[in-house]
């Protein structure tokens, strides 16, 4: 599949950004109110504002983004509906959260029910966004076990890290955040690595014979290609990435995660507010790359009728 960036933007920024948002969710209902105005104030608007800036760019991968209010009328059979369904409504209780943590409404009493709702709004968004595409059986390095549990978990560690950050910034850093970020990092290595195995290891069972339904008859070979010229189902359904290639930007996610493990461990001995910063940004740039080739190495079924001989 053709890697559309602004996806990529969407997918990172918005499981960043519902990954900070629940965890505030989860501290506000394990704490109570806000340790500080403005640590709190900055922590929602930068969780807020990566949700909607990943909402906002992904309108731009469409056809025609100003018929986009349209997907959300087919939330009984689509996940790209449900996903924006679930997102419009996740945005009240954070906003609700957000007026009572801070304190700007005095009901302290709803800060946990608000919380936990945040973090169930912010975690039945992503999984609809993996759904998406984990739902897709045409494109067998989607329809993966470890689709899901993976943008979970990514989501989750960015968010994680990030918190850290905004956290030592503030000076409201405390050992519990690098240590959740940590088991978050450890997390998305471990799931990375048994994704990535799994799809390399699967067999590609499709044929240009099951494609055409004449596998029946005998061995089937293309005689002609369906096109002299590049289209846009080659163009967005046949992009390939070179295996050597794939191979070298899966170190480097496994290097960045890697770093940002090690840069999260070293905020417990000293300068946290350096390397806090240097680990979330480690995490994001590894989550730039490692959706890239989620996309880059992904091979529709349709690749069966440009000459792919298995898919």
């Amino acid at each position: 599949m053709h890697p559309a960036y602004s996806v990529i933007i969407f997918t990172t920024a918005s499981g960043a950004g519902y990954g900070l948002l629940a965890l505030l969710g989860l501290v506000g209902f394990n704490h109570g109110p806000a340790s500080n105005f403005w640590f709190g104030l900055a922590s929602l608007l930068i969780g807020l504002g990566l949700v909607t800036i990943g909402l906002l760019s992904s309108t731009l991968h469409l056809g025609h983004p100003e018929r986009a209010w349209r997907a959300f009328s087919q939330w009984r059979s689509s996940w790209l509906s449900r996903e924006g369904v679930a997102a419009v409504i996740t945005y009240v209780p954070i906003l609700a959260f957000g007026l009572v943590w801070l304190n700007l409404v005095e009901r302290p009493d709803l800060i946990g029910p608000l919380g936990i709702a945040s973090l169930a709004g912010a975690a039945i968004t992503v999984f609809c966004t993996a759904k998406i595409y984990s739902s897709l059986k045409t494109i067998r390095a989607w329809a993966n076990p470890f689709t899901v549990p993976v943008y979970l978990v990514y989501a989750l560690a960015t968010g994680a890290t990030l918190l850290m950050a905004i956290a030592s910034v503030f000076d409201r850093w405390q050992p519990f955040q690098a240590y959740l970020a940590a088991f978050m990092l450890v997390g998305t290595i471990v799931l990375k690595f048994l994704y990535w195995r799994s799809i390399d290891g699967a067999e590609r069972t499709h044929t240009i014979g099951d494609a055409t339904g004449l596998g029946r008859i005998g061995a089937v070979r293309q005689w002609e290609v369906p096109h002299t010229a590049q289209n846009f189902v080659m163009k967005e359904m046949g992009y390939s990435v070179a295996r050597r290639h794939a191979q070298r930007l899966r170190l480097m996610v496994y290097a960045l995660l890697a770093a940002s493990l090690l840069l999260t461990l070293l905020t417990l001995v000293a300068l946290p507010i350096v390397f806090s910063v240097l680990a979330a940004l480690a995490a994001f740039v590894s989550a730039v790359i490692q959706r890239w080739l989620f996309f880059a190495e992904a091979q529709h079924v349709v690749s069966l009728y440009y000459g792919a001989q298995k898919a």
